[in-house]
């Protein structure tokens, strides 16, 4: 597989404060990259990095061997993203929801209205009619994501996607990528759920803005003769936090 996102010494400073600090990786093309580090590690920051949200204080991002930072728009249409925290508008239906966002994406409007029948088939009318803040978090979870992959982007950005939901939605969530993944996309999934990443083809460890580890589970699990990932995950953390109080 070649590398379709490359990053090199990224770095965000917020005043004094470094939240991202001179990361580099590469993210392959038709890979699921599992990226993992405790909350306020510094994920969400870096994803809305390379997404173009944030402009990032110093580094390097391409994207399809495009400078993404001077081609935000173009590289746009191409990206698909589904926020941590702010996804949906709590207060309008998930129909509403679709097709606002239908709408600010640019999508006819026969499009959208075929998009919201092909909804209704996955969820039950009577949630779709009710506020998204009145609705399940499992269902809240799966209309965002519908609404992110409207536009059929050939990369994908999953933040925190399974935060709040059950083990049974977890697993619908983590089938779905697959499905993506058999289609050719390009997916990085955040989460700090250790167990989830174990079906990532490679991860990235991240700690107070850090990128500490990086590898495929397999191999990781081999390297440290560790049993799982949440084993090499306190290891790499007690590394890193041991060798910063040395400095």
């Amino acid at each position: 597989m070649t590398d379709i996102i490359h990053v090199k010494n990224l770095t965000k400073r917020f005043g004094r404060f470094t939240a991202v600090n001179n990361i580099s990786f590469s993210i392959k093309k038709g890979e699921i990259l599992g990226f993992i580090g405790p909350n306020g590690a510094g994920k969400t920051t870096t994803i809305k990095m390379i997404i173009g949200l944030l402009k990032p204080t110093s580094g390097d991002i391409r994207i399809n061997n495009t400078d993404a930072l001077k081609q935000e728009k173009e590289l746009k249409k191409i990206i698909g993203y589904m926020s941590q925290k702010f996804s949906l508008y709590p207060l309008l239906t998930s129909l509403e929801n679709i097709t606002f966002f239908g709408g600010v994406m640019g999508l006819q409007t026969g499009f959208i209205k075929n998009k919201c029948e092909d909804i209704k088939t996955r969820v039950p009318s009577s949630l779709l009619h009710r506020k998204t803040a009145d609705i399940p978090p499992g269902i809240r979870q799966k209309i965002a994501l519908f609404v992110c992959l409207m536009t059929d982007p050939e990369i994908i950005f999953l933040d925190e996607p399974t935060s709040g939901v059950d083990p049974e939605v977890r697993r619908e969530f983590w089938m779905e990528i697959y499905r993506l993944k058999k289609k050719g996309k390009t997916i990085l999934v955040s989460t700090h759920n250790l167990d989830e990443v174990e079906y990532a083809d490679r991860i990235l460890i991240i700690h107070q803005g850090n990128l500490i580890l990086q590898g495929e589970p397999e191999s990781l699990r081999e390297k440290f003769g560790k049993n799982s990932i949440e084993e090499i995950f306190k290891t790499a953390i007690s590394k890193h936090e041991s060798n910063q109080r040395r400095i």
